[in-house]
This record gives C-alpha cells, structure tokens and sequence, in this order.
C-alpha cells in the first residue's frame, strides 16, 4: 500500500503513516529496510498489518516508485533478499545484539542470551582476554535486555537491574566479609566466631547476586510480548 509519513519521532524512533486508505498506521524505525533518513512527507510502500506499518520502503530512495513491497522484501518468486528481516521473519543478529530500540521476542532474546553465553565461555578460557571480552559483552547484554523489556510494555533502564545486584552483593561481601575477618585478627579467642562471620557475609553477597540476576533472568525470559503496537514499536510476532 501507497502511503505518507505524517509524523516521526526520533527520541522513541516511532511514527506513523497515513496510508492510501486514509486510516493511519504506526511504524518503528526498525521496519525501514532502505537506511533513508526519516522525514516527515516522505512517500512509502508498506505492508498494513492491522494499526501497524511493516516491510517499509521510502519510494525515491535505491528504490523505483513502482516497487512492489512484497517482491522488494522476497515474498514473491524469484524476488532478492531484504536489508533487514521483516517482522515475524528469522533471527537478526545485528539488529538483537547491537540496537538499543524496537521490541525482541521472546524466541530471540534466548538465542541472542546463548550466543553472548557463549562468547562468554569461549573468552573465559583464555584469561589475558576474559576481562577485554567481558567489557565488549556489556553493549549487547544491555542491548537484549532493553529490547525484552519494551517488548513487555517496561521500561529499557530496568535492565539495571541485575546489575544493581551485583553491585549490592559486592558491597555486602566486601564491608561484611572485609570487616569480619579484620575483627577476627583482632579478637584472639573469638577469631574463629569472626571468621564465620565473614564467610556468612560473603555467601549472603553471592547469594543477592545470584537471585538478582536469575530471578531477572526468567522475569524478561518468560514473559509474553505486550499484545499489538506499544511506545516501543509493533508487535515483532506481527501480532
């Protein structure tokens, strides 16, 4: 369908187009497969998918007029491959693992956590790196996480969370566990008592952690796509 872009906005990266139909449809940046510059004005070709505009192509721009959306995107015989996968489509590693906006299934989140799993593994075993790669696993651990959580209706800054956690737990074992055992080189007798105290302090660190994290972890993991078109963008089930 023949279409005009009536608004953008470049903070949510969302927007809408009055379709040739006369109804308006919401699109997010993510569905533009020609990597043109936004503009309000701007002539399209789109797929309607209910309220929401999918598989857009900016008219004028590495793409004729006449275009049909569904040949440009391979949905018709003989038709070449698309810039970006349309929503409902295979797995995008770059747009999962590096984009901050949009929305990420629930499918796609755990193929992108299993692929920074990984990395993660294979960096652990050489250790002049484990810490190079930890650091460059940050971007795209955040990135799954914000994209999950839209895709819930929440908020992208929950995702730190988890690491709010960690950040509790090492104080607790370092002011805990630190403290104990300088009090139990002080003590004498009561060194032993001290000791205990500090491996306590120690294991409730690592014990906030781990529930921080894991329990974030089946939170964002399990949770079903917000239904329709949210502030984050369209479905990404097309639903």
């Amino acid at each position: 369908m023949r279409g005009e872009i009536t608004s953008y906005d470049e903070i949510s990266n969302t927007g809408s187009i009055k379709g040739q139909d006369g109804q308006p449809y919401l699109f997010a940046r993510h569905d533009i497969h020609t990597g043109s510059e936004i503009k309000v004005g701007q002539a399209v070709d789109f797929v309607p998918t209910g309220s929401t505009a999918t598989q857009i192509v900016i008219l004028g721009d590495a793409v004729a007029a006449s275009v049909d959306p569904a040949a440009a995107f391979g949905t018709a015989a003989g038709a070449g491959t698309a810039s970006a996968a349309p929503i409902g489509s295979g797995y995008d590693w770059q747009y999962a693992l590096l984009k901050f906006d949009g929305r990420l299934r629930r499918q796609d989140f755990w193929i992108s956590f299993l692929i920074i799993l990984g990395a993660s593994i294979v960096g652990g075993i050489i250790p002049i790196i484990n810490l190079f790669i930890g650091l460059i696993l940050i971007w795209p651990s955040v990135a799954i996480m914000s994209k999950r959580l839209h895709d819930m209706g929440k908020s992208g800054w929950l995702a730190v969370v988890p690491y709010a956690g960690w950040f509790v737990g090492l104080i607790v074992m370092f002011v805990g566990g630190a403290g104990a055992f300088m009090a139990a080189a002080a003590t004498g007798d009561a060194g032993a008592a001290a000791a205990a105290g500090g491996i306590g302090a120690i294991g409730l660190g690592i014990l906030i952690m781990m529930i921080t994290s894991l329990g974030f972890l089946i939170w964002i993991g399990v949770t079903d796509s917000q239904p329709g078109t949210n502030q984050y963008g369209p479905n990404p089930k097309g639903l």
